[in-house]
């Protein structure tokens, strides 16, 4: 009867007998492919052990005896209560409901066994497309005849049990959570093994439509779901699983939803600017697949375990040496990022926000550290970190380290014509002039006195004697690119960096120097292994950006900073080191960057309110009002501290001495000409020190970091 029912509208024969029917709809066992359930992905530190786990279905799988038997009596007698008694469907249920069916020419009310029941969420997770998600649950007679096919062979292959075990695994109950184990911790802060009759009845009401009862989208939702508890007490009562005063006092009961944060997530990793950054690499990294959909694929399986570059040491120095001189609740950030030289391998990721959504605690939901490439925002300018480029540039075209020239308290271009952008566009601009920090004084100055003072004006004159272009091509040799994604703007004060910038930019190019110009591009993950054992490794991806003896001739002038520039007040780190601090505008931004041998570092501070509006200067950091803030009053001791801690027992390496017959004295002028006064307005011979408050103009109105703010007035 059942068969010829079902067969009715696609054959009409009534007289249909069901042996003819079953042969003439095919209804036999046909095997159901059932890929392995989205399981959690495991991140690992260098030293393989766990810092972040997450996944794309919140699921831990158990086995039965993992069960409460209540929870097991409740889902069998609300969804299939005859399981243990028939085959791969109910007979009984499925003709009741057929009859309506058939009637109405479509599916109007469920009859589905909960072998069939596994058999629809099989199909529904496997889907690939919105059309297949859709065909998997779609209300018709074709997709009910496959389904029996399928349970046919599913009750073939596995006991009862079995079935029962796999179903409670993949249903989903709402709030997030998928699977019974899952669900008993989101629900009620319990293993499913623990769950009493009142909760065992409410995650049983909540398989049948978990999105209409789903507790976390507010009181309307729990109101159904407390509903739908009763009722299944009702029945249970009613099969006389428990007694009637069983459930009467089942139904007495709260709810209990506890709300229970997900497990996993980089919001709950022990360093989650770096489990994003591992996260956004994988998603937006064509070496993960070769389309979105294709990356998001490889997550979405599960059961990944990740093994990535992070040394917990080193992460831990980069935290302590923040929370010293920036409170998590100060208005402005700190963020800092460790790289090794010659790999690319990031060793730390830190900032001085908590990461989260809690904006009445100051909690960050972007990655500080990154571009926006890896879950970052635009950046912040990254002030005079970028003339190292400029420098690198004129020691590739033969300057020595004591060629110099007059400058003067400020600079404004002669010419249009004296920058060219790499489309050979003319961008000096001839009537603004730029400006020494504190009106600070020229003089005559020289590759390396120009660079320890970081003198503003001196560096605007290298890099029109230079060319602008070939600056911006050492930079792009050296992975700089802004941190928003957008192409690099070059304009005159492109030396001053007015281009924003995350410190794993910043870090990995500083870091090509201390590898004596092999530039790496930042790595994260070093192999990944799936769940059959499969294991892909990466390399690094490194190239010799510019030669070794100009790398060295570099390290020689930046080394200086420490000892006889902008850092002299701060100090080393007791081992050869070298760097460069950088700050934005009236103090907007604040920045330093400095390496070693073995590793570099660079570190950011500005407001994510918006630097123009709401620069350093005045703010509170670490419990202390600060008046001026520059490169070397914040960013530079964090820096220090760092270092300090994070090589404790790496022994010490030293940089490569420079070739002085090819970089040491002058070949163009060693002194100052006689001394004239400069009525041009580019210069004067008033001595003077420049100052590491690098003031600059930007290339127009845009949006800051958070939007709002125009880095330059």
């Amino acid at each position: 009867m059942l068969t010829a029912g079902i067969a009715l509208p696609a054959v009409g024969t009534v007289g249909m007998t069901a042996k003819s029917a079953t042969e003439a709809l095919h209804l036999a066992p046909e095997e159901l492919d059932e890929p392995p359930l989205p399981e959690k992905t495991v991140l690992l530190d260098a030293d393989g052990k766990p810092f972040a786990q997450f996944y794309y279905q919140n699921r831990e799988s158990v086995t039965l005896d993992k069960i409460a038997p209540i929870m097991r009596k409740a889902i069998v007698a609300i969804e299939d209560y005859r399981f243990y008694e028939h085959g791969p469907l109910d007979l009984e249920g499925t003709a009741r409901a057929l009859i309506k069916n058939i009637v109405s020419g479509g599916v109007t009310q469920g009859g589905s066994s909960i072998t069939q029941q596994y058999v629809k969420q099989v199909l529904y997770n496997k889907a690939e497309t919105e059309e297949e998600k859709a065909a998997a649950v779609a209300p018709t007679l074709s997709r009910k005849l496959t389904e029996i096919r399928y349970a046919m062979a599913i009750e073939q292959k596995y006991t009862k049990d079995e079935i029962l075990e796999r179903y409670l695994n993949i249903a989903y109950f709402g709030a997030g959570a998928y699977g019974i184990e899952a669900a008993a911790k989101r629900f009620f802060g319990k293993h499913a093994s623990q769950l009493n009759l009142a909760e065992a009845a409410t995650l049983a009401g909540a398989v049948q439509n978990p999105n209409a009862t789903d507790p976390n989208r507010g009181k309307r939702f729990r109101d159904r779901l407390l509903a739908r508890r009763n009722v299944v007490l009702d029945r249970m009562a009613e099969l006389k699983i428990i007694t009637p005063e069983e459930a009467e006092k089942a139904k007495a009961q709260k709810l209990g939803y506890k709300d229970v944060p997900i497990p996993g997530g980089c919001e709950q990793s022990e360093f989650p600017y770096f489990c994003l950054y591992v996260r956004n690499e994988i998603l937006n990294n064509p070496q993960f697949g070769k389309t979105q959909k294709a990356r998001s694929d490889f997550l979405a399986r599960g059961g990944l375990t990740i093994k990535t570059t992070l040394d917990r040491k080193m992460q831990r120095a980069a935290e302590k040496a923040i929370r010293k001189y920036v409170h998590p609740t100060d208005n402005p950030v700190a963020a800092e990022a460790l790289v090794e030289p010659g790999t690319g391998a990031i060793k730390a990721m830190a900032a001085s926000r908590k990461f989260g959504t809690n904006r009445k605690k100051k909690e960050m939901s972007i990655n500080v550290v990154a571009d926006a490439e890896h879950g970052g925002g635009t950046g912040f300018q990254a002030g005079s970190t970028f003339k190292m480029f400029t420098l690198v540039t004129a020691l590739k075209k033969g300057y020595k380290f004591n060629d110099g020239f007059n400058v003067g308290p400020t600079y404004v271009a002669r010419s249009p014509h004296d920058f060219k952008d790499c489309q050979g566009n003319s961008v000096g601009d001839t009537r603004t002039p730029l400006h020494n920090s504190e009106g600070g004084r020229g003089g005559f100055l020289t590759l390396q006195t120009g660079t320890w003072k970081s003198v503003n004006t001196f560096f605007l004159t290298l890099e029109q004697k230079v060319g602008l272009c070939d600056v911006v091509k050492t930079a792009k040799d050296f992975g700089i690119k802004r941190a928003d994604g957008q192409k690099l703007q070059e304009f005159e004060p492109f030396t001053l960096g007015f281009n924003e910038m995350d410190p794993v930019t910043v870090a990995a190019a500083y870091a090509t120097l201390g590898a004596r110009g092999k530039y790496c591009k930042p790595m994260a993950i070093t192999e990944i292994i799936d769940r059959y054992g499969r294991s892909t490794k990466f390399k690094p991806q490194c190239k010799q950006v510019v030669e070794p003896e100009v790398a060295d001739a570099t390290t020689y002038i930046l080394q200086g900073v420490f000892t006889k520039g902008t850092m002299a007040g701060v100090g080393g780190i007791g081992r050869d080191a070298a760097g460069k601090t950088g700050t934005g505008d009236v103090s907007r931004t604040a920045w330093f960057a400095g390496y070693t041998p073995d590793l570099a570092g660079a570190v950011s501070l500005g407001d994510p309110r918006g630097p123009v509006r709401y620069p350093l200067s005045g703010q509170v950091m670490g419990g202390r009002r600060y008046g001026s803030v520059y490169g070397a009053t914040i960013p530079g001791p964090i820096w220090k501290e760092t270092f300090l801690e994070a090589l404790k027992g790496v022994p010490p390496s030293s940089f490569v001495p420079p070739d002085m017959s090819r970089f040491g004295g002058c070949s163009k002028q060693c002194a100052p000409p006689p001394k004239k006064r400069d009525k041009d307005g580019r210069g004067d011979e008033r001595g003077g020190r420049g100052g590491d408050r690098e003031r600059g103009r930007g290339p127009g109105d845009r949006l800051d970091l958070f939007g709002g703010d125009n880095p330059f007035e």
